[in-house]
């Protein structure tokens, strides 16, 4: 499906006042360098500044703050909201799924479901499990015994949210993730690895969403929990027991060990994670690759594995750069104070 626009209606949708010919055509989106006359792009960094100049963009969306010269544009007081609806201008708009159960679902007489629920195809439904209104069960979604899913959810193919977990109004989780797998937690009785039985829960607050083949672990006893707003990207571990707080962003292959506490606000980048039973305070930045083990600070910033102050930890990266030509400075230092005392020793 193809979508067309003039300039003029574009910064109607996207709230934004037009530098140029309002009547040039759009019918897509495009990146600076790629971008032809018929396509809008967008400009949220002066770094990239660079390719306003050989871009073939019909329209391009820049930040007020912004002082650039380009045949047409766009220009929005706050840029990251105006591209977010220039995105979804061109979003497919796929048919969707309409309220009710299909045929091939198979629900506990006993799970209640809400007003306007869509049930997919091969969809699961055990015991005393609630579903609440318009909430979406895309095709072979499990949801296990006493689940209680909050309204206006959409669970896409294949999740599993296990026994006895909670789930705020408006969660989004995406394909094949699980809610509610028993924690990782064994003891060695001399002979061989016995599992600990892990008897708790998860709840999701509102307005939480969880990637694709992300993994939230139920507790050993009370409740793994994600605060309200907290968003969490793809293949995501959280151990049993952690408790994330609200408005929280966890990036890609992020790995939680158990009982961590994590404040309202922080960030983990990719591939980061935490050491088990440690405190991260509200508002700490843990960098890419890093692991903090032992508590953070609110608001730290922190990096490196053992993570720690990302400004000392940067200035380490540095130093160690110069290790090879340091090592070369100081091999030739060495000779020369060999051939000193060399000579000082022939001299006696």
């Amino acid at each position: 499906m193809t979508y067309t626009y003039t300039v003029a209606q574009l910064a109607q949708l996207v709230g934004g006042d037009v530098h140029g010919d309002g009547s040039v055509t759009i019918t897509g989106i495009a990146d600076l360098r790629e971008a032809s006359s018929s396509d809008a792009s967008w400009l949220t960094s002066a770094k990239f500044r660079k390719h306003l100049t050989t871009s073939s963009a019909g329209v391009v969306l820049l930040p007020a703050s912004m002082d650039a010269s380009v045949p047409c544009a766009i220009v929005c007081q706050s840029i990251h909201p105006s591209v977010a609806k220039l995105l979804a201008a061109f979003a497919p708009r796929l048919v969707g799924n309409v309220a009710g159960v299909h045929p091939s679902a198979v629900i506990h007489s006993t799970a209640t479901l809400g007003d306007g629920v869509v049930v997919g195809p091969h969809v699961t439904i055990d015991a005393s499990a609630t579903i609440g209104d318009r909430t979406e069960l895309q095709a072979g979604v499990n949801v296990g015994e006493n689940v209680a899913i909050g309204s206006d959810c959409c669970l896409q193919q294949n999740v599993v949210v296990r026994h006895g977990c909670r789930l705020g109004d408006r969660v989004t989780i995406l394909p094949n993730s699980v809610i509610g797998g028993d924690g990782f937690g064994f003891f060695y009785d001399g002979r061989a690895h016995q599992r600990i039985p892990h008897v708790g829960g998860v709840i999701i607050e509102d307005d939480v969403e969880i990637g694709a083949c992300s993994c939230i672990d139920r507790a050993k006893f009370g409740h793994t929990t994600i605060g309200a707003g907290t968003k969490i990207d793809n293949l995501v571990q959280l151990a049993h027991n952690v408790r994330v707080g609200r408005n929280c962003v966890i990036v890609a292959q992020t790995g939680i060990a158990g009982s961590v506490r994590i404040g309202d606000g922080c960030v983990f980048a990719g591939r980061s994670g935490a050491s088990d039973n440690i405190t991260i305070g509200d508002g700490a930045q843990i960098a890419a690759t890093s692991v903090p083990w032992a508590d953070v600070a609110p608001g730290a910033k922190m990096a490196g594995t053992p993570a720690q102050d990302s400004t000392q930890e940067h200035r380490m990266l540095i130093h160690m750069r110069r290790l090879p030509a340091l090592a070369a400075k100081l091999k030739k230092l060495i000779a020369r104070v060999d051939k000193v005392e060399a000579s000082a020793h022939n001299q006696q």
